[in-house]
């Protein structure tokens, strides 16, 4: 017994190091770029315009935000060793994404509108306050979500592995449907996933 409470212990203390580690990368990139980007006298626009016609789902703004429960998820499937590697890839995730918003800086096609709804209207009017519409490609909420994901589906059990793979369906698909990206920033950011686990396995 005093063994596995060590055990937990030192993932707990190993998943908060790296956690901050991620969070210190994250702020100190996407927030500086959003902003640069913002004054911009030029901006790309990447996407097709028959994207404009995907409808606005705002329920799925609850979809969207459970990416901050699935960055506990590593506590519950991945032993301590193997928790560094998955915060290696996500510290780099942030910064190549980071370089590719200044290189490709891009904005928004749809029109940001608040829902009718007052608890709706209150979520994404906070969303909006401190998240400009520049940072798109790639998709750092896809991003994120998906490098979790596998990390996770490597040490889960088969129901889990599909629960885990559901649960970023739904998030990817949110982020369109929110309208807070659209299809080229979810796919460069599925394509740039496996190059990060390619350089840091966490397997």
């Amino acid at each position: 017994m005093p063994t596995f409470r060590t055990d937990e212990r030192g993932r707990l203390s190993t998943y908060l190091r790296w956690s901050l580690g991620v969070a210190v990368a994250f702020l100190t990139t996407y927030p500086t770029v959003n902003w640069l980007t913002s004054l911009r006298s030029w901006r790309l626009h990447l996407y097709l315009p028959g994207e404009l016609a995907i409808p606005f789902v705002p329920e799925l703004v609850w979809a969207y935000a459970s990416l901050y429960a699935l960055f506990v998820m590593p506590l519950f499937f991945l032993p301590a060793e193997r928790i560094p590697a998955l915060g290696r890839q996500l510290m780099a995730g942030s910064i190549l994404s980071g370089v590719c918003f200044l290189l490709f800086p891009a904005e928004l096609g749809f029109v940001r509108e608040l829902p009718t709804a007052e608890l709706y209207a209150w979520l994404f009017s906070s969303v909006f306050r401190v998240d400009h519409p520049y940072n798109l490609v790639p998709s750092l909420h896809v991003l994120y979500s998906a490098t979790i994901v596998l990390a996770c589906a490597d040490h889960a059990r088969p129901l889990a592995r599909v629960l885990l793979w559901s649960w970023l369906a739904l998030i990817a698909v949110s982020t369109v449907l929110i309208h807070q990206h659209h299809l080229l920033d979810l796919a460069v950011a599925f394509a740039l996933v496996p190059l990060l686990r390619r350089r840091d396995p966490v397997g």
